[in-house]
């Protein structure tokens, strides 16, 4: 039971969260914000996760799930409260930063003890269905985020995800029995420095790698609502158009066993960065919602099939006993790039249009598979 438990907790918070990114981009822009400053914002979700993914990862080793998960389930309720109570770009600031800090304690916390659960043996199971929690609940955020804009308002919007969340607050404050306990938790004790792992060629050409199909998803998450809002697209068909992106992430990742069976990790990575690529390049010839629809599904077979399989090939390609803190360097370069990609490619677009981010970010995921293919060669 204590897989579908926690896959209960990943559903709804990543609900809230996922519908926050669409809300908050909106918001900003119904609120007069430019580009530069959406980008700002979304770069604010990026800055603590950046700086602290690691210790997050040993915190939940020394001290066990439940309190990094709590706190991290609180922290993003709250925050969008914040926002419902005191609708505000400043506030806007505060919350996307709040929003970014607390989601990955819950997420490097629930992502490090995911596999572990219900045995070793399991391991593989528990990520796919981990990874069908996480784009489910992709699918479903933004769908509920636009429809309630659309019909009611972009507070409204605030105050439901928050709503998201108080299931999970409950669950591990009252309820907390089916996580592992610290004891329990592998590599408990980190040996050597994170950077050692980052010198090793493979393992930083795949770090560097991940980090771009990272930013190539939330630059998509970030940039469509931004798209949309300039061609004159409602939050609805935004939404839409962001709900096919998740289904086709779900999709993907449904079939990975069948495609794992016929192929190699490295294969479908590097075929998955590609399509993702070319998918990027097709952006800008479309305004109508339908086909904009079936690029994001597009993109989202991509990205939605790179990431897991760069988090299993991190996995595979880490020293014994080092996996979790792989995973937690992992995010953290992720997170450099979703720093930087929203600022540079928020002022990119400020100054010469859509099409050169749509481009940019394509050219982007084009060295990352150069540089997965390097590697296996």
């Amino acid at each position: 039971m204590a897989i579908y438990l926690t896959l209960i907790l990943i559903v709804l918070n990543h609900v809230a969260f996922s519908g926050s990114r669409v809300t908050v981009s909106l918001f900003a822009l119904e609120s007069g914000a430019t580009q530069m400053q959406v980008g700002i914002l979304m770069a604010l979700y990026a800055v603590c996760p950046m700086l602290f993914a690691i210790a997050i990862g040993r915190l939940a080793d020394r001290v066990g799930p439940r309190l990094p998960m709590l706190l991290g389930s609180v922290g993003v309720g709250v925050a969008l409260l914040l926002t419902a109570l005191w609708p505000s770009m400043a506030t806007l600031y505060v919350s996307a930063l709040l929003l970014g800090t607390s989601y990955h304690f819950f997420f490097v916390t629930v992502t490090g003890i995911a596999g572990g659960l219900g045995g070793g043996e399991h391991r593989s199971r528990n990520y796919a269905m981990v990874s069908l929690g996480f784009s489910g609940a992709g699918f479903i955020g933004p769908l509920i985020a636009g429809f309630t804009i659309d019909f009611f308002s972009h507070v409204a919007a605030f105050y439901v995800l928050a709503a998201f969340t108080a299931i999970p607050v409950l669950m591990l404050w009252l309820k907390p029995g089916f996580l592992p306990g610290a004891a329990s938790l592998p590599g408990a004790v980190p040996v050597g420095s994170a950077m050692e792992l980052w010198r090793e060629p493979r393992l930083r050409n795949t770090f560097i790698a991940s980090g771009f199909i990272s930013a190539g998803w939330d630059l998509f998450n970030f940039y469509m609502p931004v798209y949309g809002h300039g061609i004159g697209l409602s939050a609805s068909a935004i939404g839409l158009i962001l709900g096919a992106f998740a289904l086709a992430t779900f999709v993907i990742r449904a079939v990975l066993p069948w495609l794992l069976n016929r192929s190699s990790e490295v294969q479908i990575l590097i075929y998955a960065i590609f399509l993702a690529a070319g998918a990027f390049t097709l952006f800008p010839f479309f305004r109508n919602p339908y086909a904009l629809g079936a690029v994001g599904f597009l993109l989202g077979l991509g990205l939605g099939c790179g990431q897991p399989m760069s988090m299993s090939l991190i996995y595979s390609l880490a020293p014994a006993g080092r996996a979790s803190e792989a995973a937690g360097l992992r995010v953290s370069v992720n997170n450099v790039t979703h720093l930087v990609i929203p600022l540079v490619f928020g002022s990119l677009g400020t100054a010469f249009g859509f099409a050169p981010v749509w481009l940019g970010n394509s050219v982007l995921l084009g060295i990352g598979g150069w540089l997965v293919r390097r590697s296996r060669q």
